[in-house]
């Protein structure tokens, strides 16, 4: 499978310009797209849509970076996007949702409850149903036995085979990572994960801003810090035939971008 990597949304924060990274999949039965970033309605109505955060996180919300474009300017109907697969449903990762009103979102069971079904007080401020009121068709996942590189994880075959779900709570209560064999190597897109290499690589210096921003909207920051710990061992075990990104480094972003 083809993947394209696309900056669906800059942001810039106080002290660090952020990207929001999305896989565009080709498919032998249409596009696939990871995660989708800002869209159309949050260009729009970025107070109802984004809410205060956008004060903080302050999102370009430009047109020409919204998945939908980007899609037609690669030359493909944003007609054929069969589905979107949500490493979890915050805003930046899930406000282009709605302009593919007939793809399915694929999602962890347990963010599907924490953000549609049974929503803590916290979780109801910080999930935004506007994001999926035009009622996508929904599929729900519970990874159990099967395992990616030591992850417990499910092969995504209603998809596309070599597309990998790998839960991995922490940030929210169902986030996930999403792996995808490119043919010449694996892509591992950890959303949220983590925020900058640093956490993974072993060297690199972790901007102060994103230390506390991750903290703070942890769902459990002992699991992120689990999540930090593992990543690492396979980031530094593995090869070239395994490109890891998170979903806000510029630097990831573009290598990844160059390499495609």
């Amino acid at each position: 499978m083809k993947v394209h990597h696309l900056n669906c949304g800059t942001m810039r924060l106080p002290t660090v310009t952020l990207v929001c990274h999305v896989l565009l999949i080709e498919t032998a039965d249409g596009l696939v797209l990871v995660d989708a970033g800002f869209g159309l309605r949050d260009i729009a109505d970025p107070a109802g849509r984004i809410g205060p955060q956008r004060r903080f996180n302050r999102p370009a919300l430009d047109l020409a970076e919204t998945a939908v474009h980007q899609i037609r300017r690669l030359g493909f109907d944003p007609e054929d996007v069969r589905h979107v697969i949500a490493t979890h449903l915050d805003s930046d990762h899930v406000g282009g949702l709605a302009d593919f009103p007939h793809a399915t979102l694929h999602l962890t069971a347990d963010e599907a409850d924490a953000a549609m079904h049974h929503p803590t007080r916290r979780e109801r401020m910080r999930f935004n149903p506007a994001l999926w009121e035009h009622d996508p068709k929904i599929v729900e996942y519970r990874a159990e036995g099967e395992r990616w590189r030591g992850f417990v994880a499910q092969e995504l075959t209603d998809i596309a085979p070599g597309i990998v779900l790998i839960p991995m709570p922490g940030h929210t209560r169902g986030h996930t990572a999403i792996a995808v064999d490119a043919g010449h190597r694996w892509v591992m897109h950890c959303g949220d994960a983590f925020l900058h290499p640093g956490k993974v690589d072993g060297h690199s210096r972790v901007p102060a801003m994103l230390t506390v921003a991750e903290n703070m909207l942890a769902h459990d920051r002992a699991l992120v810090r689990d999540n930090h710990a593992r990543l690492a061992h396979l980031y530094q075990s593995s090869g070239p035939d395994l490109l890891m990104v998170c979903a806000h480094d510029p630097g990831m972003f573009e290598r990844a971008a160059a390499t495609a």
